[in-house]
């Protein structure tokens, strides 16, 4: 059985009066650790089908497995507790607490979770360590640059050791060189982990990192 299965997968929204489609009797399978990307362009429905398969919206029809659980079949206060602790997200947009420190944000998951303090805190130090900051663990959000504020980002979303992250344009929102430091990072930080991964992009240089490469087109994927 794959780690992950979707299967013919339908989710629309309400536009105008209508129906919009964005994905239609989609089909995908991703095995234990395996990194994949999905690219297509700018609102062709990436963001739609990470936020299906994690959890963060229902479809219309279709069935998603994880690890064995049937996500579609959860209720909606199961589906919290699954993702909180088998799924990690990484966004665009880091969407890091400000009133918080870069070692308190990577803990938040943890908390979330009920981890023992001391634990949470190792772990997240470790991680952050692990992307370079260890010299940062202090510092708020508004101290620290792009680059480094999606580092934490990306620790924060390894904090529960979830077997599935999910990234949505992990580095849209940072300038070339940065954008590749932080991908660096991160695709050695999920591989070290042992985590699957989808990461949807529109870069064709960060999607070429991964294991393998599906297109979202028409509401599918090829």
């Amino acid at each position: 059985m794959p780690f992950l299965e979707a299967r013919g997968v339908v989710k629309s929204y309400p536009v105008g009066g209508r129906s919009l489609t964005v994905l239609r009797d989609l089909d995908l399978t991703v095995e234990a650790g395996e990194m994949v990307a999905i690219v297509g362009a700018s609102g062709v429905g990436k963001s739609t089908l990470l936020h299906v398969l994690g959890g963060l919206d229902r479809v219309d029809s279709g069935g998603i497995t994880i690890d064995g659980a049937e996500l579609t079949a959860m209720r909606d206060a199961d589906v919290v507790a699954f993702r909180n602790r088998h799924v990690g997200f990484v966004f665009q947009f880091h969407h890091l607490l400000p009133e918080f420190s870069a070692l308190e944000n990577a803990e938040m998951p943890m908390r979330i979770a009920r981890t023992p303090m001391g634990e949470a805190r190792s772990r997240a130090g470790a991680l952050l360590q692990r992307v370079g900051l260890g010299e940062r663990l202090d510092h708020r959000p508004g101290m620290l640059s792009g680059g480094e504020q999606q580092r934490v980002a990306v620790a924060r979303a390894l904090a529960n050791k979830p077997p599935l992250v999910l990234a949505d344009e992990p580095t849209g929102n940072l300038d070339e060189h940065t954008a590749d430091a932080v991908l660096a990072e991160f695709v050695k930080l999920v591989r070290g982990e042992g985590s699957a991964a989808l990461v949807a992009t529109h870069n064709e240089r960060l999607a070429s990192k991964m294991d393998r490469v599906v297109r979202l087109h028409d509401g599918r994927l090829q």
